[in-house]
């Protein structure tokens, strides 16, 4: 398959008011792509699309306000998007949210809500954005799980559950678009310092000092720039790569994940308790994973 084109292509990013997606979408516009952007806060959305505007004057920039988790407003926008860009040239579903918590911790409308905005909605989009992809000669979809996609930590079921998800949802539309011409990667972020662990919902059932307790732990290895990570994904997206692990903090619990599959967890969580200096360490105990998540995007 032969290197994406970026210039005079259209691309649509979720949850592109901050994070990743924000990185991306300038990324986008710097190599000559029109934009359509999606994300749920109008505040932080119109602020990068006003930047981009002025940055990168010739190129076009649509915005869709849209909250995810809503199935219709869902289809409405992607209806919108088909109408006004019957040919895209790429879809970043990189809208994501976490959940703090075990799978005992919180209710399942907590758990479903993670599950429709993480995986449910990129299903829906993909759905109906495919059309206008497979019109769009040397088109490319990129799909963003998570780390949390590659192994499953203690107080992550949902979010874990929601990523592996897109990964598998992924894979399979890799080698059914072979044919078409579309290129498809699944990427797998480490710990890149997104909003997305302060921006977390905890579960109904978690002690917001417990909460705390893990999430100053995981915040520590939130040291990869949004910035970066979107270079990374978008040379990924120009040399066709099926997946993309961002970060030594993505690439090595993938490996340990494949040589112990169902022991990683205790390897993992040693180097926790030695790295972290938080209040679950000095009083004696093994912190769990409840705060969400090392990276991905932001909620759309």
């Amino acid at each position: 398959m032969r290197r994406f084109v970026f210039p005079a292509g259209t691309a649509v990013v979720t949850g592109a008011a901050s994070g990743i997606g924000e990185a991306l979408a300038h990324g986008l516009a710097r190599r000559g792509t029109n934009l359509v952007l999606l994300d749920r806060d109008t505040g932080r959305l119109d602020t990068v699309a006003a930047a981009i505007r002025t940055a990168h004057p010739d190129r076009q920039v649509d915005t869709h306000l849209v909250d995810l988790a809503d199935p219709a407003a869902t289809d409405r926008v992607a209806a919108e998007i088909r109408a006004r860009h019957p040919r895209l040239r790429l879809l970043v579903n990189n809208a994501g949210v976490a959940l703090g918590g075990r799978f005992d911790q919180v209710t399942l409308d907590e758990f479903n809500w993670v599950v429709d905005i993480n995986f449910r909605a990129v299903v829906r989009l993909t759905h109906a954005l495919l059309p206008a992809l497979k019109a769009e000669p040397g088109a490319h979809l990129v799909n963003v799980s998570s780390l949390f996609g590659l192994i499953a930590p203690a107080g992550q079921a949902a979010y874990s559950a929601s990523k592996f998800a897109v990964r598998g949802f992924t894979e399979a539309l890799r080698h059914e678009l072979a044919d078409d011409g579309i290129g498809v990667t699944s990427v797998h972020p480490g710990g890149i310092a997104t909003r997305i662990a302060r921006n977390a919902r905890i579960g109904s059932g978690v002690a917001p000092e417990e909460y705390e307790a893990g999430l100053r732990q995981f915040e520590k290895l939130l040291s990869i720039p949004p910035a970066k990570a979107a270079e990374v994904i978008l040379r990924g997206v120009e040399r066709r790569r099926g997946r993309v692990l961002i970060g030594w903090s993505a690439k090595l619990p993938d490996l340990l994940a494949r040589v112990a599959p169902a022991s990683y967890h205790r390897v993992l969580a040693a180097g926790l308790n030695r790295g972290a200096a938080d209040p679950a360490r000095q009083a004696g105990r093994t912190p769990t994973a409840t705060t969400p998540e090392l990276s991905t995007g932001e909620r759309a």
